[in-house]
């Protein structure tokens, strides 16, 4: 590929000089290069595609990094980092030790705010103006916010704060599931580009402050005028409701239109107002199908949001298979659930825009009318899950760890308080890998822990997660959690019976006489590995499947305290409020006199990378768990065999 301009950018400011035709150039540039590179290494494609012209514009327009732009989430943040100096870098982009998949402060200047969840970029930027304005500075702020984004209530009550403080600040919606029809587009165009004129701003300001000046009617005429301009823009114009809640309302326009979007820039960037400029794009622009008859883009949309690495060129991608010889916990998630819903009439399942990541798909083609997506709203999934309980519907909630954190106290309010069984199945439990501290669900042990009548647990494999889910069907007046990783569900039998588990059991896998390991999850079979790479301690290891990390199993554990004198504890998950935590509460309680050492997640943020690098990376692989145990009993320098 030739490229003429990316490997020359040091900044934006290197744009600015640019002509309208190398803007162009650029543009198609920046797509081409984002196409090839992504697919090829992996990382989120759709979203950024969509933002091409945008990105470009808002750099062109605006003097950044004085001017503040705020990228909500981040997926759309792969050409802002091209435009930002970073290209030499670019192929590194989610790989351990490289650049980040999402926005991040320490990376670069020109990323004010990190972001990895959804709908905290207008919260964010109010934050930045409003900074700006007690500091006396003088700078722009532009936050740049998806349609899906939107759907969260903290976008929300960002907007009704801006709305009401009155600073100048720009946000930007980015719509990529609207369409404009030939004829409704040119005049709205039209109507955009009169209404954001300067001219018509300032004879409309200079009006409104004449007004303002009467000596009667004051109130009277400046309702009249407001009606006007109200009714006009009504017609064909969707922005009342911005409007209303204190900003100026521009659009809709082309978001692939580079001259409309500059142009429209341009005219609105002094505003000394909260401004809204809704913009329409298609997601994974660039990216359509060859070898399907005039497929849209929106089809394209989920297959492209995030990509695996492949030396194929992006019309040829498949989905990749995992190569295990069992599922992974999100496949049998999706079979489990379907398994359910034919036994059972009085379930539904929940997700909050993560049908795909979650392995929902199957289940809302065979249950369309038991499934519901609530959009990027977590805390309004989990309330409105509470609100089905209370009918006697049982349901079953796949929201990721990461994101659950969201509804938190939507789950003690709504749920705990309320003794409603809601089955919360917190995907991406541990380390998420390649998309880094935002996406890592290593806090969910200990914020599910805390929460009063709370039952927490964690399958070791996909036949107990079979066991798990059919058991928490069978509790009636308490919440569950059941945590598993994106990864192999190590054995599932797709066939299988489930088996009701008693509340709070635990089950030793390996019997032994000296160390007692009790590990949550998958992490059992980590423990069993790392056992028999300890042979030269002369030791007897036992290994239990705490399934249950809480309630315990208390009985079990009255009987470690007398039966052995060095414990261990493992788990993916944060030590601090963790399992590990709880374990030795207990024994601490309960006279337990000899040593103990847990094993988790450090207390720090873990960055990106591989799931296998990560987890090697904080010695909770095979051999780093073969180390941290051997060190403690006394056994040092374990290595694999």
């Amino acid at each position: 590929m030739q490229l003429n301009y990316l490997p020359t950018l040091n900044s934006p400011e290197d744009i600015r000089e640019f002509s309208n035709e190398q803007l162009h150039e650029l543009c198609d540039e920046l797509r081409a290069y984002i196409i090839d590179t992504i697919t090829q290494i992996g990382g989120h494609l759709a979203p950024t595609l969509g933002v091409i012209e945008l990105t470009v514009a808002l750099h062109y327009i605006y003097n950044t990094p004085q001017d503040k732009l705020i990228w909500d989430v981040g997926h759309q943040g792969y050409a802002h980092k091209l435009l930002t100096g970073r290209f030499k870098d670019f192929r590194t982009i989610r790989k351990f030790n490289g650049l980040s998949g999402f926005l991040k402060r320490s990376e670069s200047e020109y990323d004010v705010i990190g972001a990895g969840h959804a709908s905290t970029s207008i919260s964010a930027a109010l934050g930045i103006a409003e900074g700006r304005h007690q500091n006396k500075d003088d700078f722009r702020v532009a936050a740049i916010i998806g349609d899906g984004s939107m759907t969260g209530g903290l976008a929300f009550e960002g907007i009704n704060n801006a709305g009401h403080l009155g600073r100048q600040l720009l946000v930007i919606l980015n719509d990529n599931e609207m369409s404009i029809s030939p004829n409704v587009g040119a005049i709205s165009t039209y109507f955009t580009r009169l209404i954001s004129n300067p001219l018509y701003n300032k004879i409309r300001n200079e009006i409104w402050d004449l007004t303002g000046k009467l000596p009667i009617a004051k109130a009277t005429t400046r309702t009249l005028i407001r009606k006007v301009e109200e009714s006009l823009k009504s017609l064909i114009v969707p922005g009342i409701l911005f409007d209303e809640l204190g900003f100026r309302y521009f659009g809709p326009i082309d978001g692939h239109d580079l001259d409309e979007i500059l142009h429209t820039l341009d005219n609105i960037k002094n505003i000394k107002k909260p401004v809204l400029l809704h913009v329409l794009t298609k997601k994974g622009k660039g990216m359509v199908s060859m070898n399907v008859e005039n497929r849209e883009y929106h089809d394209d949309a989920v297959k492209f949001h995030a990509v695996k690495p492949s030396n194929k060129r992006p019309y040829k991608i498949e989905k990749e298979v995992p190569k295990t010889t069992a599922p992974i916990f999100q496949d049998v998630f999706g079979k489990l659930t379907r398994e359910i819903a034919r036994n059972r009439k009085d379930t539904v399942c929940v997700t909050a825009a993560m049908r795909e990541g979650t392995g929902l798909v199957p289940y809302s083609k065979e249950f369309p009318d038991r499934y519901y997506d609530v959009g990027i709203a977590e805390g309004h999934g989990v309330t409105f899950s509470a609100g089905l309980a209370a009918e006697g519907i049982r349901p079953i909630v796949a929201i990721y760890s990461t994101f659950l954190q969201r509804a938190f106290d939507h789950i003690i309010h709504d749920c705990a308080i309320q003794h409603l069984p809601v089955i919360f199945c917190m995907d991406r439990s541990g380390i998420a890998g390649e998309d880094g501290p935002t996406h890592h669900g290593a806090l969910d042990i200990s914020y599910m822990r805390c929460i009063q009548e709370m039952i927490v647990t964690a399958p070791k494999n996909g036949n107990e997660f079979r066991h798990l889910l059919y058991t928490a069907l069978n509790i009636k007046d308490q919440p569950i959690s059941i945590r598993y990783p994106k990864a192999s569900s190590v054995e599932f039998d797709e066939n299988g019976q489930a088996v009701m588990l008693p509340i709070g059991s635990w089950e030793v896998e390996q019997y032994g006489t000296d160390v007692a390991i009790l590990a949550v999850g998958p992490m059992v079979y980590t423990a069993i590995d790392a056992s028999k790479q300890l042979t030269s301690t002369g030791l007897s290891f036992e290994v239990v499947n705490c399934r249950f990390i809480k309630p315990m199993d208390t009985a079990y554990l009255d009987t470690l305290k007398k039966k052995f004198s060095t414990i261990i504890t493992l788990e993916e998950g944060t030590i601090t409020g963790g399992f590990g935590d709880g374990v030795a509460s207990y024994l601490l309680e309960n006279g337990f006199n000899g040593k103990m050492k847990k094993l988790g997640l450090p207390d720090s943020f873990v960055e990106h990378g591989s799931r296998d690098e990560l987890l090697s990376l904080i010695g909770l692989d095979v051999e780093g768990v073969a180390n941290s145990i051997g060190d403690f009993v006394g056994e040092k320098g374990i290595v694999s065999v």
